[in-house]
């Protein structure tokens, strides 16, 4: 492992339930590393979702965080399952989840009425929504086919992504990583953070943050090196978006680089691999982007399993 990387493992606090975290993502993927009904193995994403935080006190009272909702990472493990995949989705706590991205921010006062009996009924307005939510939660929970993991810092967020990539280094091929968190960029060391509370009476605060090392390519390279890996470039500026998506594609030796502009993330993206761009745009007001992307990224999935049986071969 990278020298960096393995101070930044060293130095981190230690995961609570790192024991229970692997067990269940063990058995998660042994279940689904068995053949499917159509006699393949089934395929298995993890799907990494909303932003990490950095703590400003060991006992955390401030944070440095960013805007991500989890919207798209919590949409894409919905279609993901309709394609047959088997999901780990590694949330942030009070992000977005699966089959939930449509709800109103008040979704329980605004989705539910009470009726003259003191019963709970839908809204009519909403009925068929919540319905279809219901029955492909319960089923996707039911099949074994969803297991979410949840994270609020940097640190638990690398430290349960090694644990889910080293364990899906048997799956090869057929394991897929689809980094959509909003992964921090800086850190405040845990040896140097204070304690307790920072005062405010102290005056102005001066910090110094050490820059996160880069995980994609260990992930590549080291937790697993044949894995189809995914990640995402979000810029502001237009004009330097597809240069930085090429960019992190040839640093991080990524099979594919979504790049998304800010204002137009929810409309359209650029799909990025060595040798094309295709700009995936929403078809309709109804579905989102997330639905055509992942209709070609599981094509492109399909095109790299059958490469390296291929190479295997020869």
């Amino acid at each position: 492992m990278d020298t960096e990387f393995k101070s930044f493992f060293d130095a981190a606090p230690p995961l609570r339930d790192s024991l229970d975290v692997s067990r269940k993502v063990k058995e998660f993927i042994d279940q689904n590393s068995q053949l499917s009904g159509k006699g393949r193995p089934i395929r298995v994403v993890c799907v990494t979702s909303g932003g990490t935080t950095v703590p400003l006190e060991q006992r955390c009272v401030r944070y440095i965080d960013n805007f991500s909702s989890g919207h798209r990472g919590a949409v894409s493990t919905e279609y993901f399952l309709k394609a047959g995949y088997a999901v780990i989705f590694l949330y942030r706590r009070g992000t977005c989840q699966p089959y939930c991205s449509f709800l109103p921010e008040d979704s329980l006062l605004e989705c539910f009425d009470l009726t003259e009996e003191s019963n709970v009924q839908a809204r009519p307005q909403h009925t068929e929504a919540l319905k279809r939510a219901i029955r492909d939660h319960h089923a996707a929970v039911e099949e074994g086919l969803l297991l979410k993991l949840p994270f609020t810092t940097i640190f638990e967020y690398l430290q349960i992504l090694q644990i889910v990539a080293i364990s899906m280094r048997g799956l090869g091929s057929h394991g897929i990583f689809y980094l959509a968190a909003a992964v921090s960029d800086f850190y405040v060391p845990w040896e140097s953070m204070e304690e307790h509370k920072i005062q405010s009476a102290t005056g102005p605060l001066d910090m110094r943050l050490a820059p996160v090392p880069k995980m994609l390519l260990v992930l590549r390279e080291v937790w697993a090196p044949t894995a189809f890996c995914i990640s995402f470039k979000l810029e502001t500026d237009q004009n330097i978006l597809l240069k930085k998506a090429h960019m992190a594609l040839r640093k991080y030796n990524m099979h594919v680089v979504v790049a998304n502009e800010l204002s137009t993330r929810k409309e359209e993206v650029i799909v990025v691999t060595s040798d094309e761009e295709i700009t995936v745009h929403r078809e309709n007001q109804v579905e989102e982007v997330e639905k055509p992307l992942i209709d070609l990224l599981v094509q492109k999935h399909s095109a790299y399993i059958e490469q390296s049986k291929h190479d295997s071969s020869n």
